[in-house]
């Protein structure tokens, strides 16, 4: 899913029916000399038609980034040579008003591209068309805040020429492979056959009405004539079915390759941000969860564009602290499935295969490291189960060192004699690992602590890793993770605020929440949504899904759906616990283009 990249941040207000901005906003964009100019038609005159003055007028700028559907009337590209940047890329407002020292207060633009008109000839497909996802890979586009690297404006595009890009065929990153015809033909010619038949049908039908209860006849006719034309919808697509394959060797030449103008080889695939959602610790076991986000940790991407989300929408405590667990034991997990390459990065999944472990392992420390992990995890789901445990007896501890607080003071008012009629009344709080109150819902639910009612949480878990690899070392008491990249990916708990009287308690919601949130810490323009007990069964999944969205023709496709199949249940799906009627049938004859629209709607 990609984020909305050419709408401001509220549609209703800047809406059309030529509504004018509000009082106090100035639109502008920036130019490849530096300028700032400005989109506003009435620059000088207010709302009420009279003259205003700078100050009054110039509350705050929103840059508006050149783009294809975003031209002014007027277009300084002549003058400025500049053909405009083309990008999911976010409004960075700016504001006027001054600190202490006398500078602004936010001075970052979201553009850095500074392109010339002999590029723009090179940025066109065969077709003619804007190719955006070469422009991304040939002009090293950045996205936005927090996933992308900040270069220096000296370094875009200046010391590039054409036949920089003359010696770089395109490669497609995704093929149609065609399904034998000794497969298909007799599935056409069934349907022939069947299509003939049901014609004659209701032909016979038509011509031979029930004159005795003709309305009856009629309903049974339009039934009829119903359910065949919806057959028929469902037959049509699968005489001609794709079977689509992704190209994961071009899409690392393309993206992860160095180049002269990218020397140290640093990955110019985009961020994605990974949300996933659950709402009830005793519904969703943590443990679950906390093998689902171990998946997402460890996924095959480059680290520094990775971010992973989970909202929390019960606002429990166990879920949190479960989460602190499963990143802390994900500082060995995640090095060990590189250093290996685990498959898949589930540990219950990994540890509960009935293949050999050792199949196609090449390392001669596999097995001791193996047998270390797996009493890694053993422990560490020991914990996670024993955490219901610690989090009451923790609570029961505090609550008691509050009531002789309390009682203490009662006792040094009157003279060091508790009154026989004095009740001391202590909230039965729930207490985190610090020593301080959980600001969700307490295991004794109260006012403002509980589901329904509590305060929003955001807790960063793991910081964000450092642009460069961080290499690991032999350790004693750990694996060795020498020549192995021991970074983890972001990982974030978001908790949303919720208040009686508001109806919040959909999933939708807590999306908003977590694209709120992501959009101030990573900013990542991709959007993977999972559910707390689905994981990543192929650690390459996330690229094969930009192998379709970064190909030729990938910014008109806005969703990819990955198959949803449930392991353990029943190898030869009678249960459809791999939906293979579906997944492999029906999806494969069905060609969906999905297109993002210019604002983003709310959802509740």
């Amino acid at each position: 899913m990609t984020r909305s990249s050419n709408s401001p941040p509220k549609s209703s207000s800047f809406g059309g029916g030529g509504r004018r901005p509000p009082h106090g906003v100035k639109f502008t964009r920036p130019t490849s000399s530096g300028r700032v100019v400005s989109l506003s038609r009435d620059d000088d005159i207010d709302m009420s038609g009279e003259v205003a003055s700078p100050n009054d007028y110039i509350d705050y700028t929103v840059m508006m980034p050149l783009t294809p559907d975003n031209q002014p009337g007027i277009s300084d590209s002549k003058q400025d040579g500049a053909t405009g940047s083309y990008g999911t890329t976010r409004f960075a407002s700016e504001s006027s008003q001054q600190d202490s020292n006398g500078g602004s207060k936010m001075d970052r633009r979201m553009s850095t591209l500074n392109s010339t008109n002999n590029k723009s000839m090179l940025l066109r497909s065969q077709t003619q068309d804007f190719d955006h996802n070469r422009w991304l890979f040939e002009t090293k586009g950045t996205y936005g805040i927090g996933n992308a690297f900040w270069q220096d404006d000296s370094a875009l595009g200046e010391d590039m020429s054409m036949s920089d890009f003359m010696d770089k065929p395109w490669k497609p990153l995704t093929r149609k492979i065609k399904i034998p015809g000794s497969i298909l033909s007799p599935y056409r010619f069934l349907v022939g056959i069947r299509i003939i038949i049901l014609g004659f049908f209701l032909s016979w039908r038509i011509r031979n009405p029930n004159y005795e209860a003709m309305w009856l006849w009629g309903i049974s006719i339009v039934c009829e004539i119903w359910f065949a034309f919806s057959w028929l919808l469902d037959c049509l697509p699968k005489l001609n079915p794709i079977n689509r394959s992704t190209d994961l060797s071009a899409l690392h030449d393309k993206f992860d390759q160095p180049s002269e103008s990218n020397p140290t080889g640093r990955s110019d695939l985009p961020g994605m941000d990974v949300f996933v959602s659950t709402a009830d610790p005793d519904k969703e076991p943590p443990l679950v969860t906390a093998n689902t986000i171990l998946s997402i940790l460890s996924a095959d991407y480059p680290i520094e564009k990775l971010s992973c989300y989970i909202s929390d929408d019960g606002g429990a405590i166990l879920t949190f602290e479960a989460m602190a667990e499963a990143v802390k034991f994900s500082e060995v997990w995640v090095p060990f499935c590189r250093k290996h390459n685990i498959e898949p990065r589930n540990p219950d999944a990994y540890f509960n295969l009935k293949k050999d472990p050792t199949k196609n392992k090449k390392r001669h420390d596999f097995v001791k490291d193996r047998r270390w992990i797996k009493r890694e995890y053993d422990e560490f789901k020991v914990r996670i189960n024993g955490l219901p445990d610690v989090i009451q007896k923790r609570s029961k501890m505090y609550n008691s060192r509050e009531e002789k607080k309390e009682k203490q003071l009662v006792m040094e008012k009157n003279g060091g004699v508790l009154p026989t009629d004095h009740k001391i009344d202590v909230p039965k709080a729930t207490w985190m690992a610090d020593g301080t109150h959980w600001p969700g819902t307490w295991l004794n639910p109260t006012a403002d602590h509980s589901k329904g009612d509590h305060a929003g949480i955001l807790q960063v878990m793991s910081k964000v890793p450092e642009h460069d690899p961080v290499m690991g070392y032999a350790d004693e008491k750990s694996l060795d993770f020498t020549g192995i990249d021991i970074r983890i990916p972001m990982f974030a708990y978001v908790s949303r605020e919720k208040r009686p009287g508001y109806d919040h308690n959909k999933k939708a919601g807590a999306m908003n929440a977590m694209v709120r949130a992501s959009a101030i810490l990573s900013n990542g323009p991709f959007i993977l949504n999972l559910d707390c007990d689905h994981y990543i069964y192929n650690s390459l999944a996330m690229k094969e899904g930009m192998c379709f969205m970064m190909d030729r023709g990938g910014d008109r496709i806005c969703y990819i759906q990955f198959p949803q199949r449930f392991e353990g249940i029943d190898p030869s799906d009678r249960y459809a616990n791999h939906n293979t009627v579906f997944f492999d049938g029906k999806i494969q004859a069905l060609r969906l283009h999905l297109y993002i629209a210019n604002t983003l709607i709310p959802l509740k």
